[in-house]
């Protein structure tokens, strides 16, 4: 694998997950506030939206960075 396929696959997992978790944190808190199980409730969300995320960036990042 080249360095610069290892470094796409690397950007591509760190925004998917930076960018799932800031996002389901910020709908999950708009739609409950902090309830006192919005750490699962997140967790749940974040757990089910980082693949698509993550599938995205890779189908789609190439494309946005042209």
């Amino acid at each position: 694998m080249s360095n610069a396929l290892k470094q796409r696959l690397l950007s591509s997992v760190l925004m998917s997950l930076l960018l799932s978790g800031l996002m389901t944190a910020w709908v999950t808190w708009l739609n409950l506030g902090f309830v006192g199980d919005f750490i699962g409730r997140w967790l749940q969300a974040y757990l089910m939206s980082w693949p698509a995320a993550f599938t995205i960036v890779v189908l789609l990042g190439p494309t946005v960075q042209r």
